[in-house]
């Protein structure tokens, strides 16, 4: 894998994390959390190391309202 692959790829599912954050309501109550960079930190370095873009992806696209993220979701204890 290129770097510019890497850095695609990185991309790719830090704008799936936005979503998902957004669709749990996550970005809002972060907002309130004292250390809400270094647990935002620590959730992107999850999300970037995961394998299951596509799945979430798809999940994403298709889910209308949720209560919980997949069950693969490495942040699912947000």
């Amino acid at each position: 894998m290129s770097f510019l692959e890497y850095l695609m790829g990185a991309d790719v599912r830090t704008a799936l994390m936005g979503r998902m954050m957004q669709k749990m309501g996550v970005d809002r109550q972060l907002r309130v959390v004292a250390d809400h960079v270094a647990v935002t930190n620590r959730a992107v370095d999850r999300c970037r190391s995961c394998g299951h873009q596509d799945e979430c992806a798809a999940w994403l696209d298709e889910t209308g309202h949720a209560d919980h993220p997949p069950a693969y979701c490495r942040n699912g204890d947000l």
